[in-house]
């Protein structure tokens, strides 16, 4: 099946896609050209929607293929020079959430062309597997390429319906896996270097949104945060989902309910914790706080929540390794306590 131009400007990161950027010649050099201001305009638009929307999303605009197609590769170039790691990990979401929202909507047949883009082993399936209708059957390892950061339980493998290593799927399941290959897709073409190349308008388009958009990127930089409470009275698992936030990667929401009750047991202020956050692409600060006070006892039920077992955790697949210390408690509060006793003791009488 042959995607149409209008395909190409729904999922512009396709080949077809590049094939057609390629026809138009759109070079860098050729940035400056009047004629193409409408494309750049909505690059820099297409990123700043990603910026300011919570979840982060670009919007969809169809009947306008003459800017669409060409507008991605431009926006991948101006966030790729933005040499922000927010910035770019931010816009690669967006653009992948707007694609799962299309995708859940496509026809099958495209949404196989559109995995097989990706080299995905996958075929139709059209039948009811227990008592749950699916559409698609995937490779084992496809799906397991594509679930790599998923912790929730019904992302496991094992909870997964399956046809001679195939995982059975629904379309908005497939959906949510072609989303997490386009972030990636898509962050690996963010890293290219390009600032050298760009001209100094174009790179005063960058400057401008860096400075526009200098709350956001500052907040998540962790201005002023401050630095581990007792840094190594952390136990492996929350010292592991610490430095993942802190870094702005995926945490699963059972990783999130862990490190957020943890360090709010540990005194920790709810404001700190939301802060944590921000570096994360998906970061929704009225969502985020909502969740922090409700995990804090400060609403809703007003019970303050402590975080799961060591047992919980491992189930989880939140344990990255016992230490020596792991092996004498079954709680991360318990590691914590006996951990700042020993440091305590260490400490010579001034």
């Amino acid at each position: 099946m042959v995607l149409t131009k209008s395909d190409q400007a729904k999922y512009p990161f396709l080949l077809d896609a590049a094939e057609e950027v390629r026809r138009l010649d759109l070079r860098i050099e050729s940035l400056e050209n009047p004629e193409l201001r409408p494309v750049v305009d909505r690059a820099q638009d297409r990123i700043e929607e990603a910026l300011r929307s919570n979840p982060p999303e670009v919007s969809y605009r169809p009947h306008e293929e003459g800017t669409e197609i060409p507008s991605f590769p431009v926006a991948v170039m101006l966030a790729a020079a933005s040499a922000s790691s927010y910035i770019k990990r931010r816009y690669a979401l967006a653009e992948a959430i707007r694609a799962y929202g299309l995708l859940r909507a496509e026809d099958e047949e495209k949404i196989m062309e559109i995995a097989g883009v990706f080299k995905w082993r996958t075929r139709p399936l059209r039948q009811k597997v227990g008592n749950r209708y699916y559409d698609f059957a995937l490779f084992f390892g496809d799906f397991l390429r594509n679930t790599g950061s998923f912790r929730e339980k019904e992302w496991k493998l094992v909870n997964k319906p399956m046809l001679e290593g195939e995982v059975c799927l629904t379309q908005g399941e497939a959906s949510r896996l072609l989303q997490e290959e386009i972030r990636r897709h898509i962050e690996s073409r963010l890293e290219t270097e390009v600032r050298s190349m760009l001209s100094d308008s174009i790179l005063e388009r960058v400057e401008n949104l860096k400075r526009k958009y200098a709350s956001h990127i500052g907040r998540a930089g962790f201005e002023g945060f401050p630095e581990r409470v007792v840094d190594i009275a952390y136990p492996p698992c929350v010292g592991h989902l610490y430095d993942a936030a802190k870094s702005g990667l995926h945490l699963s929401h059972v990783g999130r309910f862990t490190l957020t009750s943890f360090l709010l047991r540990i005194g920790m202020k709810p404001a700190d914790v939301v802060n944590l956050f921000r570096s994360s692409a998906d970061f929704n600060e009225r969502m985020t706080r909502y969740q922090v006070e409700h995990i804090a006892g400060d609403r809703g039920s007003r019970t303050k929540y402590k975080p799961p077992t060591c047992e919980t955790l491992k189930t989880h697949g939140l344990c990255p390794g016992p230490d020596q210390l792991c092996r004498m408690i079954r709680h991360p509060l318990s590691y914590y306590s006996r951990k700042t006793r020993m440091l305590k003791r260490e400490v010579p009488a001034s």
